[in-house]
């Protein structure tokens, strides 16, 4: 007999877990005391059905779905005027990690004076946000990969820079998660294989990341194994709900240890995503090996407990590495940028953003911009050889 699918956790928020737990969605808002809510969701679930759905649950839920795959200032605005103008009192952030994030962006600048900028997440600039000012959130992730659900972020670009900020504020966090792994059965294999590796990342970049944190450690090494375990279920049979429930979960979990760090697959990526509006879990999947090559000499002491957590037989960096290799190709993942339209152009830029990017700070290995360039070029060109 299987593992029962359901449950109700308090960490790092409360989340309701378990397929059909969306016909709770107005237990969820009333919890929270939100009796307007204002349904964020992205440009592709605008008419989905499972939109339409929730909505009737809440009567008076209004939807705002302008929002890209990679958000910009300007969605925020947009759906801050709508929330404000429809008088609402809390947020329902629907969809992948892009509709999260706004969706948590727009709840966390609904009474807020200062522009958005001033609250990235910079020192201590959170502590200039007005706290009485934050809607309440009610997350339901449609994809297991960011874990966006259980953040205190959101990641925004900044047109006018080309940059992917991260706006942050401990009270951004949702105070209910929905976590119906019914919602995410009509995802794509080749999304689900996407955001499931952008979920593996997470939990291998904040285990690799330095510092003491044997909490994130622990939930970043048993997301890497349920992954390894369920993620090619999950591509293979869309319907398989067990699979797809442990998926939602180990995104989570990701999320959750990365408040340890992250490192330089998410440097790269985030400038990546902002110059060439590519897919984010699809872009840390492809630059993952490269800057695991990069990293080499600070994570090879590491690898023996995932290699060990994977089941994972000789030398553990050479079996870890050759794992990755061999999971990404399973789930038809590229092997170049190049192969998902990022041109070799400008890799200076792309290095110098990188060197720049708050998910630096957790690189095991300290990197400098223009060895940032040097991978991206290596990751364009899939060469690996030019990594090291």
């Amino acid at each position: 007999m299987s593992e029962p699918l359901k449950g109700n956790w308090n960490y790092p928020t409360t989340v309701w877990a378990g397929p059909g737990r969306i016909a709770e969605l107005p237990a969820a808002c009333a919890r929270l005391g939100i009796t307007r809510p204002l349904l964020v969701t992205d440009e592709g679930l605008r008419d989905a059905p499972m939109v339409t759905a929730a909505c009737a649950l809440v009567p008076g839920t209004a939807v705002f779905a302008n929002v890209r795959g990679n958000p910009v200032a300007a969605n925020i605005e947009e759906g801050l005027a709508v929330y404000r103008k429809g008088g609402h009192d809390g947020v329902i952030a629907f969809g992948g990690g892009s509709a999260l994030d706004a969706g948590k962006v727009i709840a966390f600048m609904s009474g807020q004076t200062r522009p958005l900028w001033d609250f990235e997440d910079v020192g201590d600039w959170w502590t200039r946000a007005d706290k009485t000012g934050i809607a309440p959130i009610v997350a339901v992730p449609t994809t297991a990969g960011t874990g966006s659900e259980v953040g205190r972020a959101g990641v925004v670009i900044n047109e006018a820079t080309h940059q992917k900020k991260i706006i942050f504020h401990p009270q951004m966090m949702p105070g209910v998660v929905i976590s119906d792994p019914e919602l995410t059965v009509g995802l794509p294999a080749k999304i689900t294989a996407a955001t499931g590796l952008d979920a593996f990342v997470h939990c291998f970049e904040a285990f690799c990341a330095p510092g003491f944190h044997p909490l994130a450690d622990g939930i970043a090494l048993e997301g890497m194994r349920l992954i390894q375990t369920y993620l090619p279920r999950a591509c293979a049979n869309g319907t398989d709900i067990e699979a797809r429930s442990r998926m939602l979960a180990a995104a989570s979990m990701g999320a959750t240890a990365f408040q340890k760090g992250l490192g330089g697959v998410h440097a790269i990526a985030h400038p990546v995503g902002a110059y060439f509006n590519t897919h984010h879990g699809l872009t840390n999947a492809v630059i993952l090996p490269y800057v695991i090559v990069h990293n080499r000499p600070a994570i090879e002491s590491r690898l023996a407990l995932v290699a060990r957590t994977l089941d994972l037989k000789g030398d553990p960096f050479t079996a870890v590495f050759d794992w990755v290799l061999e999971f990404r190709a399973s789930l038809e993942i590229p092997h170049s940028l190049a192969e998902i339209g990022v041109p070799l152009t400008n890799p200076e830029i792309i290095g110098h953003e990188a060197s720049l990017d708050p998910s630096a700070g957790g690189n095991p290995l300290p990197t400098d911009a223009a060895t940032y360039a040097r991978i991206f070029r290596s990751a364009v060109k899939g060469d690996l050889s030019l990594a090291g």
